[in-house]
């Protein structure tokens, strides 16, 4: 099992997959089951309880943003201190920082329950899709505060060492999701209603096993009585701040998505475009497993101004996400039929959809890694402001205007273009960005 000692190794593959490894199960495996999620969905209820997942993401969005950017920015934060042997400060910002994130759970809750109806009512659904969405998030919201932990503990287990416990969590937790996905949905008849009680359910599982974990004194991050520091505040929010666009962009995206879809093909559009998110989800999270897994090696090595380690961690990293962009690549392109067959018969109008849209939307998986990884770097070395900067840039700016642009000139197709176009602009700010830095950093 990992431990402190372990960022003492020298960086070899072997020692970085020790890191990366379970953290890329662990996020594969969670896209695996909220696509699983989609196939309970879609089968047992149809495409319009398809659609109305895809319509709440931008709330659930919106709701867990706070906490992902204390989350991330945080993590780095805590392990830069304990890189400079600062444990018991770093222990008391995490315990502070604990406390922060299950206050925004409830703040956050709240909220959504009361903007929700508001926002679903905006969109034109039909009453089927409109009851969908509602039936969906109400229930989510109750799991909010699990949900932020979940959130956490994943990083800080990962943080901690712990990276292979935070991947059992992760599993266990997607196991009894889909169990309970079964059981509710075809069961009980509990309809969209039981998919989002399930989801909840297999999340508490991390954060129930992280709070035991962190109890105990042994464990290099645990619990003890926490002191309140504006500056850590402030560091883990400005540091963390990229990943709360990241956040926040998604799922304003996620409905211009969504709007732009009712507009041109209605409903079954908006279904199309889930299960290519879900495709990509599925490709993008082995980048992000690898990013959460090696930033904490990252973070120790910057607050130890070990330059060599950094920088052959880094250019190790570099040639890891190129071989994986060219696999998933293949094989989402190879696999699109099979793959969306799973949500949507072929004399299914959503089905052909999809199939041309995942077909283009694909090629954005060769520069989405490099992105993912730049962003998640510059955390780790807590400079958030430039994070921030290639997060939302790539996340925001650069799909709005594609958004904006594509779909006026090409119709549909230009939906479908959009994803890929943006992804290459980002990936040359994240170059310009990448060589400017790299003398200060001496990655």
């Amino acid at each position: 099992m990992l431990s402190e000692n372990a960022y003492s190794r020298p960086v070899t593959l072997k020692n970085v997959l020790r890191f990366a490894v379970p953290t890329i199960v662990m996020t594969v495996f969670m896209s695996f089951y909220t696509m699983v999620d989609g196939l309970f969905v879609s089968n047992l209820i149809g495409t319009d309880a398809l659609s109305a997942v895809n319509l709440t993401a931008p709330i659930i969005s919106l709701v867990t943003a706070i906490s992902t950017m204390l989350a991330t920015g945080g993590s780095a934060v805590i392990m830069r201190k304990v890189g400079e042997q600062k444990a018991r400060e770093a222990n008391e910002d995490f315990t502070f920082l604990i406390v922060v994130n299950v206050i925004v759970g409830l703040v956050m809750s709240v909220l959504g329950y009361l903007v929700m109806d508001g926002i679903f009512g905006s969109m034109n659904l039909s009453p089927v899709v409109f009851d969908h969405c509602h039936d969906y998030l109400s229930r989510y919201l109750i799991f909010t505060i699990p949900i932020l932990l979940m959130n956490n503990f994943t990083l800080y287990m990962i943080a901690a060492g712990k990276s292979d416990l935070s991947m059992v969590c992760s599993i266990t937790g997607g196991v009894l999701n889909m169990v309970l996905d079964y059981v509710l949905i075809a069961v009980l008849d509990m309809g969209i209603a039981g998919a989002a009680i399930a989801t909840g359910l297999g999340y508490s599982v991390t954060a129930v096993e992280g709070i035991v974990l962190f109890s105990k004194k042994n464990s290099l991050l645990h619990f003890v009585k926490p002191v309140c520091r504006r500056k850590t505040l402030w560091e883990a929010a400005t540091n963390g701040s990229s990943e709360m666009a990241t956040a926040l962009v998604t799922g304003i995206v996620t409905m211009m998505f969504n709007w732009t879809m009712l507009k041109y093909v209605g409903e079954n559009g908006v279904a199309a475009i889930t299960i290519i998110m879900y495709v990509l989800m599925f490709a993008t999270s082995l980048y992000t497993g690898y990013s959460y897994g090696v930033a904490p090696m990252i973070s120790f090595y910057y607050g130890e101004q070990n330059h060599g380690k950094l920088k052959k961690l880094i250019r190790m990293s570099l040639k890891i996400i190129s071989v994986i962009a060219a696999v998933t690549l293949i094989a989402s392109l190879v696999f699109t039929e099979p793959l969306v067959s799973v949500f949507a018969r072929p004399d299914n109008p959503v089905y052909d959809l999809a199939v041309t849209g995942n077909r283009i939307c694909s090629f954005a998986l060769i520069f989405i890694g490099f992105n993912v990884f730049a962003s998640g770097m510059f955390t780790a070395l807590s400079n958030g402001l430039i994070s921030a900067v290639l997060a939302f840039s790539r996340s925001f700016v650069f799909m709005v205007i594609a958004m904006l642009i594509l779909p006026a000139l090409f119709g549909v197709t230009g939906v479908w273009f959009a994803t890929p176009a943006a992804e290459f602009a980002a990936i040359c700010l994240s170059l310009i960005m990448f060589g400017r830095y790299q003398k200060k950093y001496g990655y």
